[in-house]
């Protein structure tokens, strides 16, 4: 790859959309999109468009696709690739900075790549090109499956687990990996456990595998927040327990710096976190004091 220094305007040519280069990468989220198009509306296309010799767009679908429906001009910068394969190869690295990507739209991008790699190990050196997913016993390597791992960055086991769930998985295993709810781990479990089934019944037993998942899921969850909660009542009771232990007479004050042997920055040190200590129980006080019901049988809180 390289720059050919060679740039164009949109008013002096127009690039061309290649499907398989427009959807190598998971589409925008709405968000992503309206951040897109509000920075593009009031800053302009202050980046070029990366187009390849014959005009096509390599990086830069959703500005170019932006710029289009809102009359904004853009510049295109003509990069030399070798073949399509290092222009994706170069437009996904690129994009890997920018975009959070987890492992499984990573493992789908590299199956994109699939035909690329397997033509030009066809072409330039004749490397075997044999596909099977399977998890060897620490024998033979896969070749191309290797190279799939490679190109995106994943592990060649993890990268295996995903050819396996593209090739075998019920639709349920593939919409709950797009959806966040498995991980690869799971969603190859899963394809295992239910590939030797009648195909009339895979389908079935896979999702309710799928809402099993889910639901330990949840209930981890929960645990978790449990767990969370009891932890920061713990932390509040602690604190109330110490404080109350303090008798704050100058006397006492007097016997916590000459036996600590405060130093004068380390006494100014003191009194602003005390400040702030008193600032914390101050709103603490006001938050339960909110939380009492409106009439308490006559009685006030004094504060």
């Amino acid at each position: 790859m390289r720059n050919t220094g060679i740039e164009y305007s949109s008013a002096d040519r127009t690039p061309v959309v290649l499907p398989e280069l427009a959807g190598l990468l998971p589409p925008l989220t709405e968000e992503q999109l309206a951040a897109l198009e509000s920075d593009l509306l009031k800053n302009g296309c202050y980046s070029p468009i990366i187009v390849n010799e014959d005009m096509v767009i390599v990086d830069g679908h959703n500005r170019q696709m932006l710029c289009e429906k809102h009359g904004i001009s853009y510049k295109m910068a003509v990069f030399s690739f070798e073949d399509m394969l290092e222009a994706k190869q170069w437009a996904l690295d690129t994009q890997k900075g920018r975009r959070n990507l987890d492992k499984w739209e990573l493992g789908k991008i590299a199956l994109k790549l699939k035909p690329d790699i397997e033509a030009r190990a066809r072409e330039n050196m004749g490397t075997r090109t044999d596909l099977s997913a399977t998890l060897p016993k620490g024998s033979e390597p896969v070749d191309t499956r290797k190279e799939l791992a490679d190109a995106v960055g994943l592990g060649e086991r993890t990268m295996g687990k995903v050819m396996q769930i593209d090739e075998y998985a019920p639709p349920a295993v593939k919409e709950a990996l797009d959806s966040g709810d498995l991980s690869i781990n799971q969603g190859y479990n899963i394809t295992r456990q239910v590939r030797d089934l009648p195909e009339e019944e895979r389908d079935e037993a896979a999702a309710e595998a799928v809402e099993l998942v889910k639901a330990k899921k949840e209930v981890q969850a929960l645990d978790a927040e449990a767990d969370r909660r009891g932890k920061v009542a713990a932390l509040f009771c602690k604190a109330f327990e110490r404080a109350v232990l303090l008798t704050p007479t100058e006397e006492n004050v007097r016997f916590w710096v000459e036996g600590t042997r405060m130093r004068p920055d380390e006494i100014q040190d003191s009194i602003k976190e005390a400040y702030e200590l008193a600032e914390v129980f101050s709103t603490i006080a006001g938050i339960l004091k909110n939380m009492l019901p409106v009439e308490t049988d006559g009685a006030e809180v004094e504060v």
